[in-house]
């Protein structure tokens, strides 16, 4: 019986060291910013990647929920993310994205990759968008701050300002020209198709000032959105955010 036991034991063990962990994340620098990479283990054809934001202190917070990373690495599809701290949306900090996307193509990934926004990596993602509409194969957002004049301007002031680097009145004036709700017609014309999971009691990012004002605009400029909205819920961390089969189907279909 043991013997049986050490023997179906050992036969496991190639299984078991093929499971993606996310322990294993390589660290690179893309002038002066870290850039984490989870490579997934066979990487699909094209080596497609799920671009997450935001990356801050180092790490992809995305790598720690279990059912997401796991569906993502047994697709073959890699995740990466680059900690630019607490930006904005600005056309500096975009700027600086295109900086790592360029290192991540040049590693020979994909050169368009899915971008995955949670809470304010929503901004981070839509505004590279926006400005790069050819380089995006999708777009999802997790309870996504999509719009300057909600949440970054209400409650996260100072790090919008010195983001843009300019006093208030004159980023509030300017708004239409930042704000990427106001240009979507780029990648509506790249037909790239956009997802979000949005809780309809969220107070700290509004749905009604987001998520759903993304969606009828995007949907007016010709583009594709679908919505999951959960009832009743808000800005937090919970298996109706992190274990959503429909951003898994999403980002799988959108991958290949």
């Amino acid at each position: 019986m043991r013997f049986l036991t050490l023997f179906t034991f050992l036969l496991a063990l190639p299984l078991l060291a093929q499971e993606p962990s996310p322990s294993k994340a390589a660290i690179f620098e893309v002038e002066g910013h870290k850039a984490v990479l989870y490579a997934a283990p066979k990487p699909a054809e094209g080596k497609p990647w799920v671009w997450y934001a935001p990356t801050l202190n180092g790490g992809v917070s995305l790598a720690g929920r279990k059912m997401y990373f796991e569906a993502f690495m047994k697709a073959g599809m890699s995740l990466a993310g680059f900690d630019l701290g607490e930006v904005r949306g600005s056309p500096a900090s975009s700027a600086k994205f295109t900086l790592f996307y360029d290192a991540m193509v040049k590693r020979g990934f994909s050169a368009k990759p899915i971008l995955l926004g949670q809470s304010r990596g929503g901004m981070m993602t839509l505004a590279w968008a926006f400005r790069n509409p050819d380089k995006v194969k999708a777009w999802v957002g997790i309870y996504p701050v999509c719009n300057l004049a909600s949440w970054p301007l209400k409650n996260s002031k100072a790090q919008t300002l010195a983001d843009y680097a300019l006093p208030e009145s004159e980023l509030v004036s300017r708004l239409k020209e930042f704000n990427p709700i106001d240009h979507l017609a780029g990648l509506a014309a790249n037909k790239v198709p956009m997802f979000a999971v949005h809780g309809d009691n969220d107070v700290v990012v509004p749905y009604d000032l987001n998520t759903k004002l993304l969606k009828e605009r995007y949907e007016s400029a010709g583009g594709t959105f679908s919505v999951k909205i959960v009832p009743g819920e808000g800005h937090k961390v919970g298996p109706s955010f992190f274990e959503c089969q429909e951003l898994v189907d999403f980002v799988l279909k959108h991958a290949k």
